[in-house]
């Protein structure tokens, strides 16, 4: 089923051009209709069974004239502008593919039946998560860099910054104005369907990994629960949007951890190698052996491991029994966090775990 946008503007130049230029893009999953009178505009909407409806905001609309199932907005000049009129707005002057995220959004939030839009589907996808039971062990690193070699490996893959407080934008960045929080909410609410809103919000990086900008407020990361997270993880896989979702999570014995373990056909430990790190990862292995046992759930045949900032003088290898080991890298000095990525990604360790 392909979304009915009505976009109403007295420009026809510009009418004409973004109708061209989302039809063109979207052809598969956008209807277009265009108009420059209001209430020729008004009487088609319940004629033609429109979904999403942009007016510019040199007219002025009874939304109460609106049919119920219609999503609204305003086409607005100036970017950063979030209303008019008490209703959302959209900046016209921005690229294609963000006013197609926007419509999305809009209609998500009127569609309850995920059954009547699906969207494209590629492949199976393999869930991965990244986790550590020491901090500053480099894991977010680790995850970002099997994420863009991922990429580079020919999958289109999905970097899911899972911390309490994590930031995705330490090393990928993409223009747009919706963040993770937007998503807590539609998983929250219910009201909205949570596939085409997880579609309007993700962004994709210049290296070509897919990802979401984090919530402002990283107080918004601890509504998350273990509902949470099995209903995302299973719509984006479901979906078959993605090849590889990269998880990166903190480590912690919850309901909400263990679902991400569940999930997973892999979870990889990162650890440094210090004497600390390896009582740490030891006592999280056995926590989680213990929790296998009595739940009757397989966890640890998932685990592996891998040394990152791994030093011959400080560092040794731990001695948690059955425990796969991927490999080790040693310290990079004198570089960016950016470019430490961007190494990592090159190196043959990653071929090990994708693919």
């Amino acid at each position: 089923m392909k979304i009915k946008l009505a976009i109403l503007d007295e420009n026809s130049i510009f009418l004409k051009r973004i109708s061209t230029a989302l039809g063109n893009r979207y052809a598969d999953k956008l209807e277009i209709y265009s108009f420059a009178d209001l209430e020729v505009a008004l009487r088609k909407l319940e004629e033609c069974k429109i979904n999403v409806f942009i007016c510019s905001d040199t007219f002025e609309v009874n939304v109460n004239r609106l049919p119920k199932r219609c999503g609204f907005a305003y086409f607005v000049e100036t970017p950063g502008i979030e209303s008019v009129r008490g209703q959302s707005a959209i900046c016209k002057f921005q690229k294609g593919e963000l006013i197609y995220k926007e419509v999305l959004s809009i209609y998500a939030e009127k569609v309850s039946n995920f059954a009547e839009f699906r969207l494209d589907s590629n492949s199976g996808t393999s869930v991965i998560t990244f986790t550590s039971a020491s901090g500053g062990v480099g894991c977010s690193t680790i995850a970002a860099a099997c994420a863009i070699a991922s990429v580079k490996q020919g999958f289109k893959t999905l970097y899911l910054n899972m911390e309490q407080c994590g930031d995705s934008n330490c090393v990928f960045s993409a223009p747009g104005q919706f963040d993770f929080s937007d998503v807590i909410y539609a998983l929250k609410s219910k009201k909205s369907n949570l596939n085409l809103k997880l579609e309007s919000t993700v962004k994709q990086d210049p290296s070509g990994v897919f990802f979401y900008d984090p919530c402002k407020v990283a107080l918004d990361m601890a509504e998350m629960n273990s509902d949470d997270v099995r209903s995302l993880l299973n719509n984006l896989t479901l979906s078959d949007t993605y090849q590889y979702i990269i998880i990166d999570t903190n480590f912690r014995i919850d309901k909400t951890f263990i679902e991400y373990l569940k999930l997973s056909s892999k979870v990889i430990f990162v650890s440094d190698g210090l004497e600390v790190s390896n009582i740490k990862l030891r006592r999280a292995y056995s926590a989680l052996a213990i929790y296998e046992k009595q739940q009757e759930i397989p966890l640890l045949s998932k685990l592996s491991l891998i040394y990152n900032k791994f030093s011959n003088k400080m560092s040794s290898s731990s001695d948690v029994e059955n425990l796969n080991v991927i490999g080790g890298v040693q310290r990079f000095e004198n570089a960016s966090y950016k470019q430490i990525v961007d190494k990592l990604s090159t190196l043959d360790f990653t071929k090990k775990i994708i693919g």
